[in-house]
């Protein structure tokens, strides 16, 4: 029998729930439906309500200062920008975390008023004969939405020399973290109590996220060495080794460095002859993506358990960024039903600008030179040609500038993925933020290279015109 996630073609929107909230079910799902002929959906176990300006959370995410210039297209209580407060759908069954060090948010008067709509949407999109999945992040207990939680101190992931980064994008705790593991386990356990009619679990960042320079440098805390000595590894000389790597980039490089990297094989042989070099490279990126699939296994060992025939469903940066994130197509191909590959493509500019400013402010000697970002775009994979030679040019797109991404390197990074998950299917998980035009090809691209599969992120950013502009590519089959 053929499991639902291969369905083709699988046309799915991740819609938080506020859009429920504030436009209704029907009318939610009626408008993708006959707009987009969306055939899936996503959302969190999350109600949400607005807060005082500077209280609670922006919506939209800020992205840690990148993202302010972003826009919803679709108001939420009539605004497109604006704080916010959330509480869970659901109440949460106390006695399943008792003694555990992470503990669900608690249930609140927005619950009480607001968290039906959750399991009326589940109802809904289920007899419609859509498909739906509950989105709730790896690593940032209490797990439903990504702005509002985070690790304790003990359980942040650390540099080589035990400190943890001033700025980060993501708020994910260590992979290593038994009590990531154990809340992980029992919120799968309640929340499959609580929407036994979800065909599954979709969960975010079973990842080390390389948005800063520094946080590609993860993951030297006390749960990592633990684990790291459980599983053979030899985390004094990794960390020594990583330590000297992080080092030599903040402050020892040179012109003749980016020469290297900048030559015509794209400096493949110069990091391939590091790896040779200091093998306890090649150790702690192994080690790393240990640590990613044990924390998708830990999630379907729970979703077997406590709802066997549910669908786990992995969503993490695309290749290869996920040599460095530890996410490995392969080892979690074993655990999941499918894999989101994330084209966040208006992340990809603010990354090389993080990068190349962390490396020009360490190297002083560096600045101005076009080779900083010719070497990072040609690293990341992001363009076709050589991208932007001056690194303030690299930055978060503005809501209608198109994204300086390239169409072949997106659909190399989808066919790499597939290639590494064999037979598991990898759906490209597209995002609506940007203009209609550069959406719509963006949209096509993924089409095209998953083989039918795409899945868009998120509701908020697709305005009418962009749910039509899908459902123009799907009824042409997608050619250009």
């Amino acid at each position: 029998m053929t499991r639902p996630i291969e369905r083709r073609p699988l046309i799915g929107v991740t819609v938080m729930p506020e859009y429920f909230q504030v436009e209704g079910v029907d009318a939610v799902l009626d408008n993708l439906a006959r707009r987009a002929g969306v055939t899936a959906i996503a959302t969190s176990p999350y109600v949400m309500g607005p807060a005082l300006d500077g209280k609670g959370s922006r919506e939209p995410p800020i992205d840690a200062g990148a993202g302010s210039v972003r826009l919803l297209d679709r108001p939420l209580w009539g605004r497109r920008e604006l704080f916010v407060r959330t509480a869970p759908s659901w109440t949460p069954d106390q006695a399943l975390y008792r003694g555990l060090r992470y503990q669900p948010a608690d249930a609140n008067d927005l619950t009480a008023r607001e968290g039906a709509v959750v399991a009326r949407t589940i109802k809904a999109a289920k007899a419609r004969g859509l498909l739906v999945l509950l989105q709730v992040q790896t690593a940032i207990p209490p797990g439903y939405r990504v702005q509002f939680g985070g690790p304790v101190e003990e359980d942040r992931p650390r540099l080589p020399d035990g400190s943890t980064p001033a700025i980060r994008v993501d708020n994910n705790a260590s992979l290593a973290s038994p009590h990531i593991h154990d809340y992980a386990r029992v919120l799968v356990a309640d929340l499959m109590r609580a929407y036994p009619d979800a065909d599954g679990i979709r969960i975010d960042w079973p990842e080390y996220p390389p948005y800063s320079l520094d946080s590609a440098f993860f993951d030297f805390g006390p749960h990592a060495a633990a684990a790291a000595s459980a599983r053979g590894y030899d985390f004094d000389a990794m960390r020594n080794a990583v330590s000297s790597l992080r080092s030599f980039v903040l402050g020892q490089l040179g012109a003749p460095h980016l020469a290297a990297l900048n030559a015509s094989d794209g400096g493949r042989f110069r990091l391939t002859q590091a790896l040779i070099d200091r093998p306890a490279l090649a150790q702690w990126l192994a080690f790393k993506a240990d640590l990613s699939v044990g924390i998708v296994r830990c999630f379907r060992d729970a979703l077997d358990q406590a709802a066997p025939g549910k669908l786990l469903v992995p969503g993490a940066f695309p290749p290869p960024w996920t040599a460095l994130s530890g996410f490995s197509f392969a080892r979690a191909a074993s655990y999941a039903d499918a894999i989101m590959v994330k084209l966040f493509t208006m992340h990809w500019p603010m990354m090389i600008r993080a990068w190349g400013d962390a490396i020009v402010a360490a190297n002083p000697s560096l600045a101005g030179r076009p080779e900083v970002p010719r070497i990072l775009a040609a690293l990341f994979d992001i363009v076709d040609g050589a991208g932007f030679d001056r690194l303030q040019d690299w930055r978060y797109p503005e809501p209608e500038e198109p994204h300086p991404v390239g169409v072949e390197a997106q659909m190399r990074k989808i066919a790499l993925a597939q290639v590494e998950a064999g037979s598991t299917p990898i759906i490209a998980l597209a995002h609506g933020y940007g203009p209609v035009g550069d959406f719509e090809d963006r949209f096509r691209t993924a089409w095209n290279a998953s083989d039918r599969r795409v899945w868009v992120n998120r509701y908020g950013y697709l305005a009418d015109a962009k749910l039509d502009a899908i459902g123009r590519i799907v009824r042409k089959g997608g050619s250009a």
